[in-house]
């Protein structure tokens, strides 16, 4: 069964950068791209939990903080050998900037 959540503003995520929100007990890393999309996954990297949130952003590319290992935030595919894949979460803004995450 999914379920969509409000969880604020974009304004809460400045351009180019992630944040972290529990949504239904579940923490997910949010990011806003400088292009305005935004996206969101798992909150830990599966190389070796690294804070995905302070990754590096560049268009729909995401770099972990602390291995340097990258995903496509689009669809969670890790780019390179022997990067996993994330898990990731609709996500949509609303007519007023609210966030929407579906589980």
């Amino acid at each position: 069964m999914t379920k969509s959540v409000l969880i604020g503003t974009v304004d809460h995520i400045p351009p180019g950068e992630g944040r972290n929100f529990i949504v239904e007990r579940e923490k997910i890393a949010v990011f806003r791209t400088h292009a305005g999309e935004v996206y969101a996954t798992q909150a830990a990297c599966p190389h070796r939990n690294g804070p995905l949130a302070d990754g590096l952003v560049a268009g729909a590319t995401l770099v972990c903080p602390l291995h340097d290992r990258t995903f496509d935030l689009r669809t969670g595919e890790g780019i390179g050998p022997d990067c996993a894949s994330l898990k990731i979460y609709p996500v949509a803004l609303t007519e007023n900037s609210q966030i929407v995450v579906t589980l």
